[in-house]
């Protein structure tokens, strides 16, 4: 009968923690975020321009809503054709510093590549045998293979695919695989991220069975 009770105060624990912990995780994170970018902000105005300072109590992520007040505000500039020139020019400053522009220039692909909507890229998610044949691994594809490296190949087509490293996906390698040996999944980029995160525990819901696609047809264009 202890042993009874025991086991049952255990998996109630059990229970309580899977509850609790995600979210407490989540919104501990969370406020990690907030916090950070409200100290930063309040570091980076004079105190006379801080709206903190004007009111009575301190409002919890007011730092954010003022970054993503002023990213809205820039981007309307960008728009302008004021905004264009003093981009451009800006560009033209930064491509002309030797180590800078190198940077530059894989930052702003990057950005571009995860965050402009009109965007195909890395939006597909497939397996690929890597590291070795019969050895299967998640990866995303990111465009076509060209110049010296689609010239070496005698395949009629070759895909970049980036593949992610558990449980950070920010590292990881790019591989270069003939297209029929590409096979596409279902499930999403969100999916698979968490898929490749959580390694392997946190599977995408299921979906009906279809024969998997051994030749993926991404619109890379």
């Amino acid at each position: 009968m202890r042993g009874s009770l025991a086991e049952r105060l255990r998996a109630y624990l059990v229970a309580g923690l899977l509850v609790t912990g995600p979210i407490g995780l989540t919104f501990y994170l969370a406020w990690l975020f907030v916090s950070s970018v409200d100290g930063w902000v309040a570091k980076l105005l004079p105190a006379e321009y801080n709206p903190a300072s004007w009111l009575p109590v301190p409002v919890p992520g007011l730092g954010v809503v003022l970054v993503v007040v002023g990213h809205i505000l820039i981007g309307a500039l960008t728009a302008g054709y004021l905004g264009r020139l003093l981009l451009r020019t800006s560009e033209r400053l930064l491509n002309r510093m030797p180590v800078i522009r190198g940077l530059y220039s894989a930052t702003k692909q990057i950005f571009e590549t995860v965050l402009a909507k009109q965007s195909n890229t890395f939006r597909e998610v497939v397996l690929v045998e890597f590291p070795r044949r019969e050895m299967w691994t998640i990866g995303f594809i990111t465009g076509r293979a060209e110049g010296e490296i689609r010239d070496l190949s005698d395949e009629p087509e070759v895909l970049n695919v980036y593949v992610p490293t558990t449980p950070n996906p920010t590292s990881g390698y790019l591989v270069f695989v003939p297209r029929r040996d590409v096979v596409a999944l279902s499930m999403t980029v969100e999916e698979a991220i968490k898929f490749v995160i959580s390694g392997g525990i946190v599977a995408p819901p299921p979906r009906p069975k279809r024969e998997p696609a051994r030749v993926a047809e991404p619109a890379l264009e």
